[in-house]
């Protein structure tokens, strides 16, 4: 029997180079990556002459480094990792990388690649290795070629660390490579880079120094509106704002931002926040893009907790909005920020020890000291939204007011017009003159009522918007816990009494908080900002998503959805929240007709064709139709047969319908019995 084993040419090195990162940023980001799983703090990239062929790349860092037997059984072993993506490292960070394979399209890159580095293990020696791929590729085999560690003895008082040395580049870094990089270095960095824990690269490319300066200083430059406020040992407080341009908008003392004479007893701080303003006109005059912004602030949004110069945790982190920053704003949602959209610190020195952590070290005993802090950080924030309310009140007041003047001024030339007309002519221009004032003054009553009725309706969502953060939070959670334990242990005490006293009880309480949860979610979901920004919107899959969320609500009434949907997955460029508005006033209008005329058997058909580059979406019910109400009225708002109605719902999916270029149509009573709403939408194309 003759034995055998695998063998690789060393052409498919080459080909997984080029296949797992096909472009210089991508290979370098790998390396920054591995100095991040090695708990580096610093680590620095430099460029050397990399805008043309045959430049040099370094990269430097100070993390933990590596022993002969790692390099040889680890850093050289491609497809495998030491890093398990579960195990966190010693500074508590997730590993990024898991197959081991990235620092080969890096390596790649150039025609030598050197590596230099002394372990944390074994810090008295220097271990390097010298990859020449110009001889690598002469051989056939992998094993055919020969590596070399060489160690040797470190000079005194050298501390750990790697440095890649990439050599004569095969390709050139254009700007748009290095600011991907750029991009990216962002993202794992730490957002202040002052935390001794953190990460904290560096980018050496001198001929992109404004891509140096990003790295440097990330977005914070960008931010419509930095607040910075100081918290004096004497419990008084200052603030200031100024705008992106660094010119000084508002400044507070203590009085403007507290309101009376009340001091603060907690230890001094400051807090600093940055405020974004993520749209396109705001970023017109920017370098960075919208996106990019969004994507950093995803990542560290919120107001972060620096406890004597360390950072404190969970403070600002994923899900900890300890500022209720995101509640404040849905409650008061103008010139308000949230954790999408800022990003923030407070540094507290704490030389007394006021502030008591907790024993597992999950941040601070929320005692009278730090909620003083709270209370500072919210007042500052309040005082911030109120000056820029008052600013954007006198602009309103402003337009107002010209406008107001502009009126009177075209009535005074059209009165002077009429008065030099002649005869009969003049008669009949002021005749058409006041039929249009007449005209003009029924449209602008109109228009008031409809401001008025969304107002109405505004204050209805905030307080809605309300109880759907504070009950999924606190509520919920509460009434759902308590219900687990009386149904535990009426099943532990009761025996057989269970079935025929508390299951059904039990049950419907449950299926009526699915309910009331699902509502807080949809609330919750219908205000994410991210929806209101043109995009792709995959409509089926919006759809299915929807009902799925409707799902335990519609259960609880004892509605039935019927789905028919084309095979094919259409898509259209428009506003995720009006797809979604258009569904759910449709879902609420065929639930309330139920609940009206005490329907008893309750039925949803909900189906979808494509046809000619448009996508027709039909919603009909077992309800009684559309009665009490003419057709061509169901459109106008304010109109409904409902004594609670808000005669909105019908309108908001008219308006939504026309923005997205669609049209509608209505049949009072269809198959089911009910009314047929058929939604005809313009798509850009569909998928098999």
């Amino acid at each position: 029997m003759t034995t055998a084993q695998l063998r690789f040419s060393t052409e498919i090195v080459r080909r997984l180079g080029e296949e797992l990162n096909p472009t210089l940023d991508k290979g370098i980001l790998e390396l920054v990556k591995n100095a991040y799983d090695a708990d580096a703090t610093e680590c620095r990239v430099n460029l050397r002459n990399t805008v043309q062929p045959g430049g040099k790349i370094i990269v430097v860092d100070n993390g933990d480094g590596m022993t002969t037997d790692q390099i040889a059984n680890g850093w050289l072993v491609l497809g495998r990792s030491s890093k398990a993506p579960t195990q966190l490292t010693s500074l508590g960070r997730v590993p990024s990388g898991s197959k081991g394979l990235g620092r080969l399209a890096a390596l790649r890159m150039g025609r030598t690649a050197l590596l230099s580095t002394i372990s944390k293990q074994q810090s008295d020696c220097l271990n390097e290795l010298v990859i020449d791929w110009s001889e690598f590729d002469k051989v056939n085999l992998v094993e055919d070629y020969a590596l070399e560690i060489k160690t040797n003895a470190c000079d005194e008082g050298s501390t750990s660390g790697t440095k890649v040395v990439i050599d004569h580049l095969g390709a050139s870094f254009d700007r748009f490579a290095v600011k991907r990089l750029a991009r990216e270095l962002i993202l794992l960095a730490d957002p202040f880079g002052n935390s001794s824990k953190g990460f904290r690269p560096q980018l050496l490319a001198p001929e992109f120094d404004d891509l140096e300066t990003l790295v440097r200083e990330r977005y914070f430059n960008d931010a419509e509106y930095h607040l910075h406020a100081e918290l004096r040992d004497t419990g008084e407080a200052v603030a200031e704002v100024k705008d992106w341009k660094g010119q000084i908008l508002f400044q507070a003392e203590h009085l403007d931002i507290v309101g009376d004479e009340r001091l603060y007893r907690c230890p001094p701080a400051t807090f600093d926040l940055w405020v974004f303003i993520l749209n396109q006109e705001s970023f017109s005059l920017r370098q960075t893009s919208v996106k990019e912004v969004r994507k950093w602030l995803a990542e560290f949004g919120g107001v972060h907790f620096f406890y004597n110069g360390l950072k404190a945790y969970p403070y600002g982190g994923p899900g900890s909005d300890w500022l209720d920053m995101n509640l404040r704003r849905v409650q008061s949602p103008e010139e308000r920020p949230s954790t999408n959209t800022s990003i923030g610190r407070i540094d507290v020195f704490d030389a007394h020890s006021q502030l008591v952590q907790k024993t597992d070290r999950s941040g601070f005993i929320e005692d009278a000291a730090f909620n003083e802090l709270r209370f500072f950080a919210r007042d500052c924030m309040d005082w911030m939204a109120n000056r820029r309310l008052d600013e954007a009140e006198r602009r309103r007041q402003k337009n107002r007011t010209q406008g107001t003047i502009r009126s009177r001024k075209a009535k005074r030339y059209m009165e002077k017009v009429i008065a030099a007309a002649k005869g009969e002519a003049r008669e009949d221009i002021k005749k058409a003159f006041a039929l249009y004032e007449s005209s003009r003054n029924r449209q602008i009553d109109i228009l008031q009522r409809e401001i008025q009725l969304y107002r109405t309706l505004s204050t209805v969502g905030i307080a809605a918007a309300t109880f759907a953060h504070e009950s999924s939070a606190n509520s919920f959670k509460i009434i759902s816990q308590s219900l687990a334990a009386i149904d535990r242990r009426a099943k532990e005490n009761v025996g057989d009494l269970y079935g025929k006293i508390f299951k059904r009880p039990i049950e419907g309480i449950r299926r009526a908080l699915g309910s009331l949860n699902t509502l807080s979610t949809v609330t919750l979901n219908l205000l994410d900002h991210d929806k209101r920004r043109t995009s792709r919107v995959d409509l089926h899959g919006l759809l299915e998503g929807m009902l799925s969320t409707y799902s335990p609500f519609l259960e609880g009434r004892d509605v039935q959805i019927v789905k028919s949907l084309a095979s094919s997955a259409p898509f259209l460029r428009g506003r995720p929240a009006s797809v979604e508005s258009i569904v759910t006033n449709l879902l609420n209008n065929s639930v309330a007709a139920f609940e009206d005329a005490a329907t008893q058997k309750r039925v949803i058909e909900i189906s979808s064709q494509i046809s000619e580059g448009h996508w027709s979406l039909s919603v009909s019910d077992s309800g009684p139709g559309i009665v009490g109400i003419r057709k061509s009225d169901i459109w106008l708002p304010g109109r409904s047969t409902r004594k609670q109605g808000t005669g909105l719902g019908l309108t908001i999916v008219r308006d939504a319908v026309k923005d997205l270029g669609g049209k509608i149509e209505v049949l009072e009573n269809g198959p089911l019995g009910g009314a047929v709403i058929t939604v005809h939408l313009p798509i850009l194309g569909s998928q098999s």
